[in-house]
């Protein structure tokens, strides 16, 4: 009986068509309508409303993934992989727009790219990447919900005060912290690259 469960359950882990994905996949097709709204029409309203949308769907799909119980190992995947794009699709139009700095932007692309290269570190030593810094999730968050309040102090309506401070107040403190995770993740593939040589197996 107890093997049954358990073949049920891998069975389930693998499922695509869940009520999670298909709100990932939705989100996932919403990052180009977000750059044609932003980039062509200048339609910061429609464009804040999606961001909201998207935020309020990727806080959703977690929660019911746990609720039905439809975890799987592509909604572990996936639900990143469109916070990512969501994330780097606004730090390219903000920009463009000029609602924020480009240095801004390179710092936290420099950021992605020193870390990215420290997996390398990993690989070479057989070894998992590091576990996900707590901190580092906040910042992310952080972030992601301050670009919008940042959209929305530009726009023109009763909450323009209130989205300018606390879009900026979140974007530099969510920056910040990013960027000192980045430098923990950093120095911890440096402790790991001199403490175990390169093309050694690691043993549990």
């Amino acid at each position: 009986m107890t093997s049954d469960l358990t073949g049920v359950r891998a069975i389930l882990a693998d499922r695509i068509v869940t009520v999670p994905n298909v709100l990932s996949v939705i989100r996932m097709l919403g990052v180009p309508l977000l750059l044609w709204l932003l980039l062509v029409r200048h339609a910061d309203g429609w464009a804040f409303a999606l961001l909201v949308a998207s935020g309020v769907t990727d806080f959703l799909d977690g929660k019911l993934a746990r609720l039905l119980d439809q975890s799987s190992r592509l909604g572990a995947l996936l639900d990143p992989f469109v916070d990512r794009l969501y994330l780097v699709a606004t730090l390219l139009a903000f920009p463009l727009r000029g609602l924020i700095p480009w240095w801004l932007v390179g710092v936290l692309v420099a950021r992605e790219l020193i870390l990215a290269a420290t997996l390398s570190v990993y690989k070479r030593r057989d070894l998992d990447p590091p576990e996900v810094i707590y901190l580092g999730k906040a910042a992310t968050f952080a972030l992601m919900s301050a670009l919008p309040w940042v959209l929305a102090g530009q726009m023109d309506w009763a909450l323009a005060g209130f989205g300018h401070a606390f879009g900026w107040a979140f974007l530099i403190w969510g920056a910040a912290v990013y960027v000192w995770t980045g430098v923990l993740y950093t120095a911890k593939a440096v402790a790991v690259a001199r403490a175990i040589p390169a093309g050694a197996h690691h043993t549990p």
